[in-house]
């Protein structure tokens, strides 16, 4: 039985790492989640990704040709360095180098967000746009600029860092060092907090979306949320005037419940600016690793 080609793809998140061998059509053959540890230090998480690039590359019945890593913070793609991450902590992490001499595979490193939106982009819910933005809600906030199924990075890697635009100037401090980001008000992790100090109760962003038709705390701090991200994405609409906003991470699991006020909250604010159209991401938990099986193709193609 002839193995299948697949590339090692890897999407690694501030709370979890998702994994999986995906073919050059973008189908997932195989998956699993591992826990990034954080709490241990960027050195842990580290090592844990390389590991875990290794258990993939021995799994039976593939034939791995490409390892495509995709990690939030900066990136220096061409060089393989993953130079800072404000979630996890790492600074000028040289990923490539230390892949390749593991597990022998050409590897190519990329953003976690921009790997996401270019698996929408060319496969899911951003199909047909010419300029999408692509906005992941997640343990952090960033976006991704996709013109013509094709990412841009910036000049220096950081570009599109939706989630460090500052919104509320006297807000709370921001992993990046700026008060008052999009991130530090409005990412899911931070929607809990939020939730468990007025209320007094800890419970998931889920299960408090579900409570905002009959609790008015839940009701509260979810508006507030939803006003901050429609703040937040009004400047990235007059910043790239794109066709399309995906918006996709854990937070967009709300559905119509985050999509229909966004949508008002935006159209409520807009002067001169076009409002796009607003759509789900299709892909789910998958468009980090096929995004990342992406990147590893063009890696070997170059």
């Amino acid at each position: 039985m002839t193995a299948t080609e697949v590339v090692i793809a890897l999407d690694v998140g501030g709370t979890s790492m998702k994994c999986a061998l995906v073919d050059a059509s973008g189908r997932v053959h195989h998956s699993l989640r591992r826990p990034t540890p954080r709490a241990a230090g960027p050195e842990a998480s580290v090592a844990a990704i390389v590991d875990t690039v290794a258990d993939l590359a021995a799994v039976p019945g593939f034939a791995p040709i490409a390892v495509g890593l995709v990690v939030p913070g900066v990136i220096d793609a061409e060089r393989g360095v993953a130079v800072y991450s404000s979630n996890i902590g790492w600074r000028n992490v040289p990923f490539r180098e230390l892949v390749e001499s593991k597990v022998g595979l050409p590897t190519a490193l990329g953003h976690d967000v921009r790997a996401g939106g270019l698996a929408e982009a060319r496969l899911g819910g951003g199909r047909g746009s010419s300029q999408m933005l692509f906005v992941a809600i997640g343990t952090g906030i960033a976006g991704a600029h996709i013109v013509d199924g094709h990412t841009t990075a910036g000049a220096h890697g950081a570009a599109c860092e939706l989630g460090h635009l500052v919104v509320r100037p006297d807000g709370p401090q921001c992993g990046c060092g700026q008060r008052g980001c999009v991130e530090s008000l409005a990412s899911a992790v931070q929607f809990e907090r939020r939730f468990a100090e007025a209320s007094g109760r800890e419970l998931s962003a889920e299960r408090i979306i579900a409570l905002i038709d009959d609790d008015p705390v839940a009701a509260r701090v979810w508006r507030d949320t939803v006003e901050v991200l429609a703040d937040g994405f009004l400047l990235g609409i007059a910043m790239f005037d794109p066709d399309t906003i995906v918006v996709g991470g854990g937070l967009a699991a709300a559905g119509d419940a985050l999509l229909t006020p966004l949508r008002r909250g935006l159209t409520a604010r807009a002067t001169f600016h076009t409002v796009p159209e607003l759509v789900p991401a299709e892909l789910g938990d998958s468009a980090g690793c096929i995004g990342a099986a992406l990147l590893g193709i063009e890696r070997i193609r170059r």
